[in-house]
């Protein structure tokens, strides 16, 4: 309670007793998230990361958008160094895609919808990295490092107030559930590259 100025009134009989005015709390606004600019900020980047991890998706496993398909797919990991496991591997790149595209246009669990996208991506980059940074004939890393930076930058910002998680404990404390979310994607990464 915030009291505000104290003043005397005169009461019958000439004495006086103080009087407390109480003064109306003045609310911070919420800046949890830096503001609306942030929010703002932060659903471009869910809707670009969902946009693209979504479409590459569907590609990989259903042939959607004139992709190749789940075959296809199995084939490039082979290329880059997969060799066992490929189709459970195919599988689970596209449907992780997929299903942290959809989560992410939603603003809904976002600390493992990006901890997914992560993972799959470090996975690549790592799976990539002898062939050079720029991306030429299937070789670089470029494209998908910078999907594992947004996807990290979102991990640790959490998904703003223009999200279904806005009121969750992970969208009030987005830097704790983030940081374990990549220790999450960074170990699931090695798992992948190592088992697979």
């Amino acid at each position: 309670m915030n009291h505000g100025n104290q003043g005397t009134t005169s009461l019958a009989g000439g004495t006086t007793d103080p009087v407390t005015v109480e003064t109306p709390a003045v609310r911070a606004p919420d800046d949890r998230y830096g503001g609306t600019g942030f929010d703002v900020a932060l659903l471009l980047l869910r809707l670009i990361l969902a946009t693209t991890i979504g479409a590459h998706g569907l590609i990989k496993v259903f042939g959607f958008l004139g992709g190749p398909g789940l075959s296809s797919f199995a084939h490039v990991l082979h290329g880059y160094g997969f060799t066992r496991g490929i189709t459970l591997l195919s599988w689970v790149t596209g449907l992780t895609e997929v299903g942290a595209s959809v989560m992410l246009v939603l603003g809904l669990v976002t600390p493992l919808a990006a901890a997914g996208v992560l993972g799959v991506q470090l996975s690549v980059v790592w799976a990539k990295h002898g062939g050079g940074f720029f991306e030429g004939a299937g070789t670089g890393f470029e494209f998908e490092l910078t999907l594992a930076v947004i996807a990290l930058v979102l991990l640790l910002a959490g998904s703003g107030r223009l999200s279904l998680d806005a009121r969750t404990p992970w969208g009030r404390r987005p830097l704790s559930f983030g940081l374990a979310g990549l220790l999450v994607a960074i170990l699931a990464s090695i798992v992948i590259n190592v088992a697979f």
